[in-house]
């Protein structure tokens, strides 16, 4: 069944004719993505690798679209993830990093009450395999199989989804919920997810340092998620009071701490890796 990309997904890229948005449509189609249309304001009747470009998200919904990949420049994105809001769009990715954590604050609580699904922003994206790609991860490492996989961290997400296909387990979605301060998709929405999806069986959970997500997640894994999961904190070696990578991975007043998440976590019933090169090894652990 898989958690929101799915068979009846068909996916438009807003930002279609940019170096990005071109470079990434090309791979999605290779993966076999059902990619319908794109939207580039002014560049409407052109084609990118045979996908038509639109105008606007209106013109190209007559098309069916209802899933929007956004590649457009930080200081567009706001009107391109209202524009997609606007429009109806079920599922709205958003790969586009540098974007104004008040835009993002504005953008929540204005889709707050409509059926649309942010993720993002500055995330890898979601794929299903065998069914299709959204978003910039490498799609022949990913696997068919029956293991979800959320992460806060595009590389350490590509780690878990290579180890898991070698052990021969496979995905049945994996996505990355962006490291900003503010996001669309939480922690908690993918596990409440992947605990209501038949075609899941055990789930990896990919945090790092800074905020409180991922102790709000374990919090409900204890009281709500019946599968086995896994867990990895990254950044335990970060020096105090340095921001690493993401900016949401800042640590203040001792809270979001390594120590602390992990603590959570296993306080919940979650396996801990206690280093990325373990992720699959602990999976497998827990299901043999």
């Amino acid at each position: 069944m898989s958690i929101w990309l799915n068979e009846e997904s068909k996916i438009l890229i807003q930002g279609i004719t940019g170096k990005n948005g071109q470079f990434h449509t090309e791979h999605m189609l290779d993966y076999g993505t059902n990619i319908v249309a794109g939207v580039t304001p002014g560049k409407g009747g052109s084609d990118v690798f045979g996908v038509p470009v639109f105008n606007t998200i209106s013109d190209a919904k007559t098309l069916g679209a209802n899933v929007s990949c956004i590649f457009v420049p930080p200081a567009f994105a706001y009107s391109a993830i209202k524009e997609s809001i606007d429009s109806d769009i079920e599922l709205i990715i958003v790969i586009t990093e540098g974007i104004p954590a008040l835009d993002m604050v504005k953008l929540k609580d204005y889709s707050k009450d409509k059926d649309v699904r942010i993720i993002g922003p500055n995330c890898p994206g979601i794929i299903t395999p065998g069914v299709g790609k959204v978003g910039i991860m490498p799609g022949h490492i990913h696997k068919k199989g029956r293991i979800g996989i959320v992460s806060r961290s595009g590389t350490l997400t590509y780690e878990a989804v290579n180890q898991v296909s070698e052990i021969g387990l496979g995905q049945s979605t994996c996505l990355g919920i962006g490291g900003d301060p503010v996001i669309g998709t939480t922690f908690i929405d993918c596990l409440e997810a992947f605990e209501n999806d038949s075609e899941t069986d055990a789930i990896i959970m990919i945090g790092e340092i800074g905020g409180n997500a991922e102790e709000k997640a374990s919090s409900y894994v204890k009281s709500s998620v019946t599968k086995p999961i896994v867990g990895f904190i990254a950044g335990r070696t970060a020096p105090p009071g340095k921001r690493m990578g993401h900016a949401g991975a800042i640590i203040s007043g001792g809270m979001g701490t390594a120590d602390a998440k992990v603590e959570a976590m296993r306080g919940a019933g979650i396996h801990v890796a206690e280093n990325p090169a373990l992720i699959g090894e602990t999976l497998s652990k827990i299901l043999n």
